[in-house]
């Protein structure tokens, strides 16, 4: 079966990748800190998390909101004077949620050198009404050969994520049965 034919229906119009795609830019300061004098990565988190908020209300038309964070990934310190740029896009949606893919790249904010990558991350967000219920997306369609693999891997990762889950709950299921409680 081919991943096309494994995507959800949908009742709304698709959006090309590039419709919600965005950059958020933000210099580092002192107040960005950790105690080993480098940006905290809290920090750098919180900036993905707005950036991929960003892109999923852009998508979903609405309000969404962060379901789970996929594998960040610090690659690189980001120093005092760095000006970072968070990219993010849609990868995939589902009926409600959308996987955003999300890079990190540094530079000096008083350089002309190229930024390097310093971070990675995949959050999934569920696009939510007024009363906090999720409430459908419109399909994501990939413009690029890129999108189209971004499209294809985070189909993989929702496949990984939902047999982890059932697999936890499939075992903590089995212990409840075996009267073995966690304290």
């Amino acid at each position: 079966m081919s991943t096309q034919a494994q995507a959800p229906q949908h009742e709304l119009p698709g959006k090309p990748t590039s419709v919600s795609r965005t950059t958020l830019s933000h210099i580092m300061t002192g107040n960005d800190t950790n105690l080993l004098g480098t940006v905290h990565g809290g920090v750098v988190m919180k900036l993905v998390d707005d950036a991929a908020g960003a892109v999923a209300g852009r998508h979903s038309g609405g309000p969404a909101v962060t379901a789970s964070m996929d594998e960040m990934v610090f690659l690189e310190p980001v120093r005092v004077g760095d000006l970072v740029h968070v990219k993010a896009q849609v990868n995939w949606t589902g009926r409600t949620s959308m996987e955003v893919g999300v890079r990190v790249l540094a530079e000096r904010w008083n350089e002309s050198t190229p930024a390097t990558q310093v971070a990675s991350a995949y959050l999934v967000f569920t696009a939510v009404d007024e009363e906090g219920r999720p409430r459908p997306v419109p399909p994501v369609l990939p413009e690029t050969e890129r999108d189209r693999r971004r499209w294809q891997e985070a189909q993989i990762r929702r496949t990984h994520r939902l047999a982890r889950r059932r697999a936890i709950k499939e075992l903590r299921d089995r212990r409840t049965a075996q009267g073995m409680l966690d304290e």
